[in-house]
């Protein structure tokens, strides 16, 4: 064969396969600017040798493939793919090429922030949403509708002046600081963290259930309005007009004169992009005059009239000095690379996750390997490769372990997990106290007086080896401790017993069973409204219930035929922990149709308390505030930005007593 009709087939499988992993499957396999080498490569071969050509080469698509879970739809106009720069250089020749075109010496551009997220196409008929699609391949996508009918900054309904129809495109973004309480949830449940932002803001508009889609903290910002009735010719307006209708527009936006305005624009966000709330991977340069835009046109796959500078991801070297083994509540052992400590996009990086043995075996590693680290999302330092040039002794080739490093039992790995697991729960400690830890939480049975530390401190000193054991504690014992006075002890008692008044799919989800989370532990007392039925329940019980699938199935059975469990349930019954289904129902319609934004402490409810008393109600929990918001319900500690964003949209803020006066309790 040809070989350069070899390379070329051979391009066009890779570059198949990389935009089915990031379009259809979410992953980011390469980097963007492998990506964009490997395109290119192909670009110029298939120009070369225009014999080897063909319709369906990657090169004359827009982007990825499209899923079949939900109905496709096709956009009006194409959503084309930008086409990526990473110098100076390459700029200043798109500069040149657009001008040359336009026959003109002067142009104004805008620049926008290159948002990395979920692309999204949402259409306007006579000022209502009728649809959502995602960019797909550029020509149709998925009709996500109902899904983004869910996102809070996307009007359902606009309030200014709108044309007939509108197609108003913008990117799905998780801020950071959601994404990292979202994966402490995730953890706490015993759930997998997510990731990447970028990859749970496209995963959450593909959910199949939109209940689901309106609890994670989606946000849109809003890159383009396109309408055949507008007179204005500039793009810039176009977003100035569609912020006016509700749509989130980033004040980041600026009108460009010049190729020095762009570049000052490239190098501020290149300098403060970390202390962005979202995550950024480049910038949009546009042509401003709508008019020099459709002269201008597209490529087959390209608008001429935008181009991205995209940031190289800041990278840093370091050498493996050691690995160390982390074992989880659930027993998942996962390997940790301990490095030399190195700077890396503002903070001292002495360790990375290695995930699990098929990424060690991936990369190759030994111990004294110099190795390039990343960070994953701009959040967690990742190791993406190894300097081939300083490589480590071929006899400190890391190889997993083969029993857990607190315990020594024999680890266990199943034919469909990648993690190694340690089935030693009752005697291993770090899953003893992750157990107890998990179980006082928050979202838990949500303990007041009693810390992670202590936990450790009170396992340390034999005081308790179990959740039960927390009921059992006496002051004679806790006041022996070191740190340990009789106010906090106090504190300790006396939240220890208010949690008896829990409900019962707090005390489920606090039994920390693998696998069963908040939202799981909620499906499975509407089936099985006290703990006897469901520790009597079959396999085929348990997996048809909604939400409950082979694998939580298989973990339930597992716990309860554990008579440790069994006998740890039959001690919490004795302490008076609730293991029924309360028969409470609404308290009242009083708040319905009224959405509450919850921030600060008070002094006579804890903010679970008063986040059921809202449900109770009729109300609604928000995570964030919006126009929408009814009520910030405040009490001490607010933050202040909350308070000014409350003055800034109109939001009526109430304190514990107003709120409890407006229930007459």
């Amino acid at each position: 064969m040809n070989i350069y009709k070899e390379r070329i087939l051979e391009l066009r499988k890779l570059i198949d396969h990389y935009n089915d992993e990031y379009y259809i499957n979410d992953k980011s396999v390469i980097s963007d600017r492998e990506f964009d080498n490997l395109l290119n490569e192909l670009i110029k071969l298939e120009k070369k040798y225009p014999e080897f050509d063909d319709l369906n080469s990657p090169s004359k698509r827009v982007g990825g493939g499209i899923t079949k879970k939900f109905n496709v739809a096709k956009h009006t106009y194409p959503m084309y793919s930008l086409n990526n720069t990473y110098t100076k250089n390459e700029v200043i020749d798109w500069d040149i090429r657009v001008k040359k075109k336009l026959g003109i010496d002067e142009i104004e551009y805008t620049c926008e922030l290159k948002y990395d997220g979920a692309s999204i196409n949402l259409i306007y008929e006579d000022g209502i949403l009728v649809k959502g699609i995602t960019r797909g391949n550029g020509v149709e996508g998925d009709d996500v509708t109902l899904n983004v009918k869910t996102i809070k900054d996307i009007p359902l309904k606009l309030s200014g002046k709108f044309p007939k129809r509108i197609e108003v495109r913008g990117e799905i973004i998780l801020p950071l600081n959601e994404f990292k309480n979202l994966n402490r949830i995730r953890q706490l449940n015993g759930e997998k963290p997510f990731m990447n932002p970028r990859n749970t803001a496209s995963g959450s508009l593909k959910l199949q259930d939109s209940n689901e889609v309106a609890k994670r903290p989606l946000k849109a910002f809003i890159y383009a309005a396109i309408n055949d009735e507008s007179v204005d010719i500039s793009h810039y307006n176009s977003l100035v007009n569609a912020r006016a209708n509700g749509f989130l527009i980033p004040d980041s936006i600026v009108r460009a004169n010049s190729l020095d305005e762009v570049f000052g624009f490239i190098n501020l966000w290149r300098n403060n992009k970390s202390n962005l709330n979202y995550e950024i991977d480049g910038v949009v340069i546009k042509v401003n005059n709508i008019n020099y835009q459709k002269t201008l046109g597209h490529t087959s796959k390209f608008p001429r009239w935008a181009i991205a500078f995209k940031y190289d991801s800041e990278r840093a070297t370091t050498e493996i000095k050691s690995l160390r083994y982390q074992v989880g509540r659930t027993g998942s052992v996962t390997p940790v690379a301990n490095l030399s400590p190195v700077l890396l996009s503002g903070t001292i990086i002495k360790s990375a996750s290695l995930h699990n043995e098929d990424q060690i075996l991936k990369l190759n590693l030994r111990i004294g390997d110099k190795v390039f680290i990343e960070k994953g999302g701009e959040i967690i330092p990742k190791i993406v490769g190894v300097d081939q040039k300083y490589r480590g002794k071929e006899s400190d080739k890391i190889r997993f372990i083969d029993n857990c490093p607190e315990c020594n039992s024999k680890l266990i790995r199943s034919k469909n997990q990648s993690n190694h697991y340690c089935e030693n729960e009752n005697e291993c400690r770090p899953q003893i106290i992750g157990k107890i830890q998990h179980f006082i939480s928050k979202e838990a049975m949500d303990i007041d007086g009693i810390g992670n530390e202590t936990v450790i401190q009170l396992y340390d000193n034999k005081l308790i080896k179990n959740i039960a054991d927390l009921y059992k504690l006496k002051f004679t014992d806790l006041i022996k401790l070191d740190r340990m006075a009789e106010k906090s002890i106090n504190n300790l008692m006396d939240g220890i017993e208010k949690s008896k008044n829990n409900p019962y799919e707090k005390v489920l989800f606090g039994l920390g069973i693998r696998f069963v989370g908040k939202t799981v532990a909620k499906k499975i007392i509407e089936k099985f409204p006290n703990i006897d039925n469901l520790i009597n329940a079959s396999y085929d019980d348990l997996n048809e219930t909604n939400n409950i699938g082979d694998k939580i199935a298989k973990s339930l059975i597992k716990f309860f035929r554990d008579q440790i469990n069994i006998n740890l349930i039959n001690e919490l019954k004795y302490f008076g922990l609730n293991f029924n289904k309360s028969d409470k129902t609404l308290s009242s319609n009083i708040l319905t149709g009224k959405s509450f934004v919850i921030s600060g402490t008070f002094e006579f409810h804890t903010r679970e308390e008063i986040k059921s008393i809202v449900e109770l109600n009729g109300g609604k929990i928000s995570s964030s505030i919006s126009s929408k918001t009814s009520y910030i319900l405040a009490g001490k500690s607010m933050g202040p930005k909350k308070k000014i964003k409350a003055n800034k949209l109109g939001v009526n803020v109430i304190d514990e007593k107003e709120f409890l006066k407006m229930l007459e309790l």
